[in-house]
C-alpha cells in the first residue's frame, strides 16, 4: 500500500494518536535501567509484545517499535553492534504480530532515537558517520515492514538533520521529526522552535514536532511557536489550510504538528521513580494540543496505556465538538491557545564594550608577546608560586600561562591560582581549559566564575587523560571538544547567552585559544584541525614545542598554500632541553612531540653543559621562527623558572 498517503491523508482527516512510553512499561515489568532494552526484542519479545498490546488496547492508532536505542554507537554500548538489523527487524516484527489483531489499521512506526554521541564540533562524531549510523537502522526498520520513520528526542538540530537524510536516501516512507526542548523552549543547543521547523521544513519532513522535553503545559509553548512559523510560512505561500500546511515551494508536500510530553518531571519515591501527570492531566492538553494546531499526539516517558486511553476519550471527545468541518481538517475561526498570556523570550542584552585584556591588546598592536606556563602548587599554599609570578614578570613575561592539572596530576585548581597570581603578582594571566572531566553545566559555571574573576582569557584543550596521572581510576568524562568549546563562547557566551540560548545577562568578553602543533606528522591533519579552530572562533594559538624550526616554517607554508593567508596569532612553544636523555624521553615517549636527530647529537656533545646548550637551541629555534610567529610560549624544564627568567631577558635584549 501507498504508505505516504495512508499517513499523511489520515492525519489530514482525523488526529491520530500514537502510544506512550517504552522505558517507563517495561521499568514496571522488572526490567531495570541498566539493561540494553532494544536487546529485549531479542531475548525478552514476549515482555515488549505484551507492551504495544497495552497500548493497542487503550486505543492508539500508532505503535512504535521499541528501537529508540537500536543503532550502532548506542548497542557497541552493550557489545550488540553487529546485531542492529536484526534487532530492528525483530522488533518490528513483534510490534506488528502483537496489535494487528487487535487493531487491523494500527500504524507501525520505526522509532529511532539519537547516537548517544555528540557530532562534531561539539563531539567526536563526523556527520557521515552518523548518517551511515542512521541509514543502518532505518533501512532495517523500512525493510520490516514499518508503516513509517519516527525520529525522536533529539536535542541537536545538526544530528537530527543526519537522521532524515539517512532514511529518505534508504525508504520513501513517511517521516516524522521529533526535537527535545529545554524549560525555556529551545533545544539543548539553543535552536527556537521556529528553527527547527524551518530547517527540517527545507528537507521536507511531513510531520514536525516535540516530544519527552518536559511536561504538557511547557510544550504547548513549543508547538505554539511551532505553528506561528508555519501560518507564517503559509501567508508567504497564499495557503489556507491552518492545521496542515501545503508547501508550494516543496512539491506541495503536507507538513503537520505533532507533540509527545514526558508526564511531568520524574521524581524518586523511595527506589521508584515517578511521573506526577496524571491520565486526566494529559487528557485536558490532548484538547490543548489539537486546539493549537497539533494532528498527532502521544506520550514520551512516564505516560503509560491510562495516559493513552484518557487521550483517546479526549479526543474522540474533540472530534466530535469540533464538527465535521474540523474533522476535515479545515481550522476553526477561532483559534484557542493558552490560558495563561505567552511570556515572550528576554533578547539577550546588547554586547557590553570591555576593554580588551593586556594579551589581546598586545597581539593587536603587533607587540613581541612572551608567555610562560606556570604550574599549580600541589597544596593549597601560593605563596611560592606567586613569587615565581613576580620574578617572571620583571624579567619581561606579558602574560602568565596557568596549566590545569598538568599531565593528570593532582593540583591546585588552575582558576584559584590565576585568580591569585593576578591580584597579588600584578600579571595578566591565561587560564588554560581542559574539557576533559567536565560536562557541560561545569563548562559554563567555571568559565562564568572564571569571568567574574577577570580571567577573560582561556586557552582551551583537551586535557590529559586521567590514565596517565595520580589518579587513573577517575573519570575524564566530556561533553564538548576544543573546537566546539571555542565556537560556544564566542556565539553564545560572549553574546551574553549560555549553550541552550537563554540568556546569561550580561555578555562576557573572553579571548580565546587554542592549541596547534607546528611539526606534526601529518601536515594535512594538523591544517584541517587548525582551520577549523579559526572558524570555530579561536583568537590566538599556543603550539607545543618546536624543536625543529625548519619544519615548523615547512608547516605553516602548507597551511597558507591550502586555506589561505595565516592571520591567527601563533605563539611558538619553547621548552628548553636539559640533556640529551630529556630529548629522547620527548621524542620516545610524548605523543606528538617532533625532536629531530641533530638536537638529540648536539645535546650528546655537550654533556654536562647540557642545559646550556638547550638554552642555545631554543634561542635559534626562535630567532627562526621570529618572522612567522608573534610570540612564545616557554615551557620550563623541571621547574627551573629562575632559568626561563634568564631566557627571557635574552629574548627581550635580542
Amino acid at each position: 500500500m501507498n504508505t505516504t498517503l495512508t499517513l499523511l491523508e489520515r492525519l489530514r482527516q482525523t488526529p491520530l494518536l500514537a502510544d506512550g512510553a517504552m522505558g517507563t512499561m517495561l521499568y514496571a515489568h522488572g526490567v531495570g535501567f541498566d539493561e540494553c532494552f532494544d536487546a529485549l526484542n531479542l531475548n525478552r519479545p514476549e515482555i515488549v509484545a505484551e507492551i504495544h498490546r497495552e497500548y493497542a488496547r487503550a486505543g492508539a492508532d500508532i505503535i512504535e517499535t521499541n528501537t529508540f536505542g537500536a543503532n550502532a554507537f548506542k548497542l557497541a554500548e552493550h557489545r550488540l553492534q553487529d546485531r542492529v538489523v536484526e534487532i530492528n527487524q525483530r522488533g518490528v516484527e513483534i510490534a506488528r504480530e502483537a496489535v494487528r489483531p487487535i487493531r487491523p489499521n494500527i500504524l507501525i512506526a520505526g522509532s529511532v532515537g539519537p547516537l548517544g554521541r555528540q557530532l562534531a564540533p561539539l563531539g567526536s562524531v563526523k556527520p557521515e558517520e552518523a548518517r551511515a549510523a542512521f541509514a543502518e537502522q532505518s533501512r532495517a526498520l523500512a525493510e520490516a515492514g514499518v508503516d513509517l520513520i519516527i525520529l525522536e528526542t533529539f536535542s541537536d538540530l545538526n544530528e537530527i538533520e543526519q537522521a532524515v537524510r539517512a532514511a529518505q536516501t534508504t525508504c520513501t516512507l513517511p517521516i516524522v521529526a521529533h526535537m527535545t526542548f529545554t524549560r525555556d523552549d529551545r533545544t539543548l543547543l539553543g535552536n527556537t522552535p521556529a528553527e527547527v521547523v524551518t530547517r527540517l521544513q527545507a528537507l521536507g519532513v511531513q510531520v514536525i514536532g516535540a516530544n519527552c522535553s518536559t511536561g504538557p503545559r511547557r510544550m504547548l509553548d513549543v508547538i505554539s511557536a511551532m505553528r506561528e512559523a508555519l501560518e507564517q510560512h503559509e501567508q508567504q505561500s497564499h495557503s489556507s489550510d491552518r492545521a496542515c500546511i501545503e508547501d508550494a515551494d516543496a512539491a506541495h508536500k503536507l507538513i503537520c504538528l505533532s507533540a509527545m510530553p514526558n508526564a511531568g518531571f520524574p521524581e524518586r519515591r523511595g527506589e521508584r521513580v515517578m511521573y506526577p501527570a496524571t491520565p486526566d492531566y494529559f487528557a485536558e492538553y490532548a484538547r490543548r494540543f489539537l486546539e493549537a494546531g497539533a494532528r498527532l499526539i502521544g506520550g514520551c516517558c512516564g505516560t503509560t496505556p491510562d495516559h493513552i486511553r484518557a487521550m483517546r476519550r479526549a479526543i474522540d471527545s474533540w472530534m466530535v465538538q469540533a464538527g465535521a468541518g474540523q474533522a476535515q481538517g479545515e481550522a476553526s475561526s477561532s483559534i484557542v491557545l493558552l490560558d495563561a498570556p505567552r511570556q515572550t523570550p528576554t533578547p539577550a542584552s546588547a554586547p557590553v564594550a570591555f576593554q580588551p585584556t593586556q594579551l589581546a591588546q598586545a597581539l593587536a598592536q603587533r607587540e613581541f608577546v612572551i608567555t610562560v606556563e606556570v604550574e599549580p602548587p600541589k597544596g593549597n599554599d601560593t605563596a611560592q608560586v606567586e613569587e615565581t609570578a613576580h620574578m617572571l614578570r620583571e624579567a619581561g613575561a606579558t602574560v602568565l600561562d596557568i596549566s590545569d592539572l598538568p599531565m593528570a596530576r593532582m593540583r591546585m585548581s588552575a582558576l584559584a591560582v590565576a585568580h591569585r597570581i593576578q591580584e597579588r603578582a600584578g600579571v595578566e594571566t591565561v587560564l588554560h581549559f581542559p574539557v576533559r572531566g567536565r560536562n557541560l553545566l561545569r563548562v559554563q559555571g567555571d568559565l562564568l566564575a572564571a569571568h567574574a574573576l577577570n580571567i577573560r582569557n582561556v586557552f582551551v584543550v583537551m586535557g590529559d587523560p586521567t590514565s596517565i596521572g595520580d589518579y587513573p581510576q577517575a573519570n575524564d568524562h566530556h561533553d564538548i571538544v576544543p573546537t566546539g568549546l571555542a565556537q560556544l563562547i564566542k556565539t553564545r557566551l560572549n553574546q551574553g547567552l549560555d549553550s541552550a540560548g537563554s540568556s546569561i545577562g550580561r555578555p562576557c568578553a573572553f579571548f580565546i585559544g587554542v592549541a596547534v602543533n607546528l611539526t606534526p606528522t601529518d601536515f594535512d591533519k594538523e591544517a584541517a584541525l587548525l582551520r577549523k579552530k579559526i572558524d570555530s572562533g579561536a583568537d590566538f594559538a599556543l603550539s607545543q614545542p618546536v624543536f625543529d624550526a625548519a619544519r615548523a616554517c615547512a608547516f605553516i607554508e602548507h597551511y597558507i598554500v591550502r586555506y589561505g593567508t595565516l592571520t591567527l596569532p601563533i605563539l611558538a612553544g619553547l621548552l628548553p632541553l636539559a640533556s640529551a636523555r630529556h630529548a629522547e624521553f620527548l621524542r620516545n615517549e610524548v605523543p606528538g612531540m617532533f625532536v629531530p636527530d641533530v638536537v638529540v647529537e648536539r645535546l650528546q656533545a655537550a654533556g654536562k653543559q647540557g642545559r646550556a646548550e638547550g638554552m642555545r637551541i631554543a634561542l635559534e629555534t626562535l630567532d627562526a621562527l621570529r618572522n612567522l610567529t608573534q610570540g612564545v610560549y616557554i615551557i620550563p624544564s623541571f621547574g627551573r623558572y629562575d632559568a626561563v627568567a634568564g631566557l627571557i631577558r635574552d629574548i627581550r635584549r635580542a
